[in-house]
């Protein structure tokens, strides 16, 4: 069987759908390194705060949003990307036209494979 290995960030199937809060979902793709998760965003909808071990990049495709990092609050537009280290706390709040993210995460988020809902286990209550 012939695998698949291209997709496109605007019409992100073949992925894994995760839906990780209200209004926020994702789609998954699993690599053997790295996984890419292509985040849409409704207006003003926020993340939970959280974190997790694996090492984490993200790079907002469209809209606008604040990035948390550690307590530290940077609006971020089209085209920004940051980094996010293993076990630093995290989140996103998208802007009032919604956002588009995607996320970069190394190695793979291996509790995201579930198919389960969320944020992960080390998300916030």
């Amino acid at each position: 069987m012939k695998e698949n290995n291209f997709f496109n960030y605007l019409n992100p199937t073949g992925g894994t759908p995760r839906n990780l809060t209200q209004g926020m979902k994702a789609n998954l793709f699993f690599g053997d390194n790295v996984m890419l998760s292509v985040v849409e965003i409704e207006p003003n909808t926020a993340g939970r705060l959280h974190s997790h071990p694996e090492e984490q990049w993200g790079i907002l495709l469209k809209g606008s949003g604040v990035r948390t990092q550690e307590g530290v609050e940077t609006a971020v537009s089209e085209g920004d990307f940051w980094q996010t280290r293993g076990n630093v706390e995290h989140t996103f709040r998208a802007g009032p036209q919604g956002a588009l993210v995607l996320d970069v995460f190394s190695p793979p988020r291996e509790d995201y494979r579930d198919g389960s809902e969320g944020f992960g286990a080390t998300a916030e209550k």
